[in-house]
This record gives C-alpha cells, sequence and structure tokens, in this order.
C-alpha cells in the first residue's frame, strides 16, 4: 500500500530510531510531525527530511504531561486535518536502574518517560483517528516488554511490559473503527539510550545490534499492510543475542554416564 500523502507523527524523532523512522516514512511520500524535547536535534532531522524533498513539521514537547500531546495532536490535526500514523518511540531509562539504586524520582522519570507518555500520545491519537475509521499505531517497547531483565532494570521492564498491554487494548476496542495498532519488541538496538547503561557499550557491541535503520524498515513495512491487517506484536533480536550468550557462560559442565 502506498504511504504518499499520508501524515505521521513521530515521537522521539530526534535520535535513533525516531530519527530513522521518520527519514524512511518521509522517502515513501509521508509529512512527518517530529516530536521530542529538543528543538535543535527535531529541526536538524526536518532539513534532512526537506533536503530529501519530504515535508516536516517540528513539534517540540514534553509528552510526559497530558497537555503536551494534547496541544501537538491539536497543531497536527489543525494544519493537516488528519492523522494517518503514529509512531509511539519516545523513551528514556536511568543509569541507577536497580532496585537497590532507585528512588521516587528515577522511577517517577522511567515510568513517565516510557508508558505514561505513550498512553497519552495513543489517547491523542486515537481522538483523530477514531472519526476517521482508519488509522495505525506503532510502539516501540522493548524485549523487555516480554522478557524480565535485570540488566534494563525493574522501572523499565515494568514500563515496557505495560506498553504491550496497551497496545493490545488499543486493538481489543479500537478494531471496530478500523484502526491497528502494533507493538515492537526489539532486543538491544544501537541507540543513544545506550549511553545511560551502568556498564559502557563497546562499539563492537553496538555494531552486532539492530541498527535504527532496520527498525525503520519495519516500521515503513507495517505501516504499508492493507487496512484489514493488524501486525499485533513483534519480537526481533539481533542474531548475536548477548542474552543468550550470557547464558552460554552459565552452562555446567556435562556429567559422563
Amino acid at each position: 500500500m502506498s504511504l504518499k500523502g499520508k501524515i505521521a507523527w513521530v515521537t522521539g524523532a530526534g535520535t535513533g530510531i525516531g530519527e530513522a523512522a521518520a527519514l524512511a516514512l518521509a522517502r515513501e511520500g509521508v509529512t512527518v510531525a517530529l516530536t521530542g524535547r529538543r528543538p535543535e536535534p527535531l529541526q536538524s532531522v526536518a532539513e534532512r527530511v526537506t533536503k530529501a524533498g519530504g515535508k516536516a513539521m517540528v513539534a517540540p514537547g514534553d509528552l510526559r504531561h497530558p497537555e503536551g500531546p494534547e496541544k501537538i495532536a491539536a497543531r497536527i490535526k489543525a494544519e493537516f486535518g488528519r492523522l494517518d500514523i503514529l509512531v509511539n518511540n519516545a523513551g528514556d531509562n536511568v543509569a541507577e536502574r536497580s532496585w537497590e539504586r532507585l528512588n521516587a524520582e528515577r522511577i517517577e522519570h522511567v515510568i513517565d518517560s516510557n508508558l505514561t507518555s505513550a498512553f497519552y500520545c495513543a489517547k491523542a491519537a486515537l481522538d483523530i483517528m477514531r472519526p476517521q475509521k482508519d488509522g495505525v499505531l506503532i510502539h516501540t517497547a522493548s524485549w523487555s516488554g516480554r522478557y524480565v531483565s535485570p540488566l534494563a532494570g525493574p522501572a523499565y521492564v515494568a514500563a515496557k511490559h505495560g506498553q504491550v498491554a496497551m497496545s493490545h487494548m488499543i486493538n481489543a476496542e479500537e478494531f471496530i473503527n478500523g484502526i491497528r495498532s502494533s507493538v515492537l519488541c526489539p532486543g538491544e538496538v544501537a541507540t543513544p539510550i545506550l549511553n545511560n547503561r551502568p556498564i559502557p557499550v563497546t562499539q563492537e557491541q553496538r555494531d552486532a545490534m539492530i541498527q535504527p535503520e532496520h527498525m525503520a524498515d519495519l516500521i515503513v513495512y507495517i505501516a504499508k499492510l492493507p487496512p484489514t491487517i493488524c501486525m499485533n506484536e513483534v519480537l526481533i533480536s539481533p542474531v548475536w543475542n548477548r542474552t543468550y550468550a550470557a547464558l552460554q557462560t552459565l552452562k555446567a559442565p556435562s556429567r559422563a554416564g
């Protein structure tokens, strides 16, 4: 299905998966609204979209509070009259992520950045899509949305599990309005969020991970599916899965007999 002329709202669009998705969608002829907390990276992405012959609207804002997504969605509707695609991608983590090091401020930041903001953006997008009887929402969750991972920390794991459930609940209610929701659960992706890891990640390790462009290809594929098809969930990982590699080192020696 052609995406030419469609309108997409991409959150977390200044770097990583959001940046790659915005550029990939623009190459398909989609007009992209770019959201993030920092205007400068968004402007840089918008300039690259324009140079490639696409159209972009820079719409910065803090998505952790309801008025942020509501104002951006209202601006999208006023300017374009519709919203066809939401790439619900904004998220963050903290270095001090273990139970021992978490405090109220860190818990609030992780939950609000990954789950609360996703809910607010989904709600704002659905309010536009519902009268259209059409629209697709694509949420970036995580491998940690399906598996408990001490590496990601309890707040992030809980938030991403919630995001997975959120997406499935959208399908449970909004299918009658022709709306489809897809949640992506990638393993390690080489994005700037890795800079918050308690243990630094080497360039060699990053090179073996999923790259933002791989996720952007997947997002475009889902957006181009016919409106009668819903890709409910995608679990994707690099072949060199460091979770599996760690388990290999824990194998007990075999015993003869």
